[in-house]
């Protein structure tokens, strides 16, 4: 039996005040932007002083900009561009993507409300995110030129599935009172939501 170092207890519990502090962040950053969020706020939020919290971290920034390139490291990889089958690619991003608006809603919001805000801490971000854009318009318009599937323009197939999937992660507070005002925190049932925009979306384009 491996015997624990006497460093484990340290390192694990600097791991859960460091996920406490993250979680502390999303919530308020989701609620008030950068702006709005004070450290303090957040290091009431994680059970901490702001002596306490200062330890872990430098400032709100870089809490902010870590934040907003898990949105981006979470989006990268869900499209799968190697799949010659678009029912397939386009069925399976959909569902990645809703996947991601019901269990990391907050983060989302991150992201919209940095764009809102005219995206001062997205400059890093956006050369990376019109490559990969690139790569799925490239894949899209070769679907296109095969015949399996009929013309659309890419961008716009693209930015209607984010539209459509990030909508409940961004208003789920408007679907809820929309659709089941007397149930707080009222979601659809995923699958069937899949199932229906997957539908939708491979309708628009022709995809049996």
């Amino acid at each position: 039996m491996k015997t624990e170092t006497p460093r484990a207890p340290a390192r694990q519990n600097r791991e859960r005040v460091l996920a406490a502090i993250r979680e502390a962040a999303i919530a308020e950053f989701s609620q008030n932007g950068l702006k709005g969020t004070s450290t303090q706020a957040i290091a009431e939020r994680a059970g901490l002083t702001k002596p306490q919290l200062h330890y872990y971290i430098e400032g709100k920034e870089e809490l902010y900009e870590e934040l907003l390139m898990s949105v981006v490291a979470d989006w990268k990889g869900i499209f799968d561009a190697a799949s010659t089958d678009p029912a397939q690619v386009l069925g399976d991003y959909i569902a990645s993507k809703i996947r991601l608006a019901f269990d990391k809603p907050e983060i989302s919001r991150i992201f919209t409300r940095e764009v809102l805000d005219g995206g001062p801490y997205l400059e890093q971000f956006w050369p990376d995110s019109r490559k990969n854009t690139r790569e799925k318009v490239a894949v899209i318009n070769g679907w296109i030129a095969r015949g399996l599937m009929q013309p659309v323009d890419a961008h716009t197939l693209l930015f209607s599935i984010w539209a459509m999937t990030q909508f409940y992660a961004d208003s789920a507070l408007q679907v809820q009172q929309l659709k089941k005002p007397n149930q707080p925190g009222w979601m659809p049932e995923r699958e069937k939501l899949v199932a229906e925009l997957t539908a939708f979306v491979l309708r628009g384009c022709g995809i049996k």
